[in-house]
């Protein structure tokens, strides 16, 4: 199957969270900000899970540096929750949804509007977005490396599927605790320990008050 490299990036404490319990998400430091900026200056598309749209409305662009582009931002949304003013949908870059084949009336309304928008709609799977499909689908329409900056849920999705290449972690010097706070992956997780995603150490370096560890994942 051909599709694009992903790399996984996350910011998150000692603990293994991504915000407290309150999404208060303050982790990465401004040199940590710059270091994920610069890693979207080399990719084709940014992915999110709807999840993070709805709760911190990222604009998914390179602000933080200077870039001549923008890479597309895909956001995966099998319910087509996607607020209308959400700051992903604006005209700083071209956008992609993904969305399931199940439609109803007010889905099909949404998606005329949004097209109208200028965003392209992409249906694939029931239920639930099927995501190896849909890295197909972004790989033919020439999208050819992914910045994973998903929730725990997408992130979830993405690992069970063998679909992430790299994995690139910012750990801050906290730790926010709280079990309904959010992970870096969620789901329902692996049972055992041989069914688990397995890695490859490269690299690791200080920034800021944290450190950097770098991955390659094990197929």
């Amino acid at each position: 199957m051909k599709k694009p490299y992903v790399i996984s990036n996350v910011g998150m404490t000692l603990d293994g969270k991504l915000a407290t319990v309150n999404n208060d998400s303050r982790i990465s430091c401004e040199e940590d900000l710059i270091r994920v900026h610069k890693i979207r200056a080399n990719v084709d598309g940014i992915m999110v899970g709807i999840g993070t749209v709805l709760k911190d409305d990222p604009r998914l662009t390179i602000h933080k540096i200077k870039s001549d582009k923008n890479p597309v931002r895909i956001v995966v949304d099998s319910k087509l929750r996607i607020p209308l003013n959400a700051r992903v949908l604006n005209k700083d870059a071209k956008t992609i949804i993904a969305t399931t084949e199940d439609t109803d009336e007010e889905k099909e309304k949404k998606i005329n509007i949004l097209k109208e928008m200028g965003v392209d709609v992409v249906k694939c799977g029931k239920g639930r977005v099927d995501l190896k499909k849909l890295m197909e689908i972004l790989y033919n329409k020439g999208i050819k490396s992914i910045l994973l900056e998903g929730g725990g849920t997408l992130n979830w999705g993405m690992f069970k599927e063998g679909l992430v290449d790299e994995v690139s972690v910012y750990i801050a010097p906290k730790i926010f605790g709280g079990k309904e706070a959010p992970t870096y992956v969620d789901g329902k997780g692996f049972k055992t320990a041989d069914e688990c995603v397995k890695l490859e150490l490269k690299n690791f370096y200080r920034l800021g008050e944290g450190i950097v560890l770098e991955f390659k994942v094990k197929k």
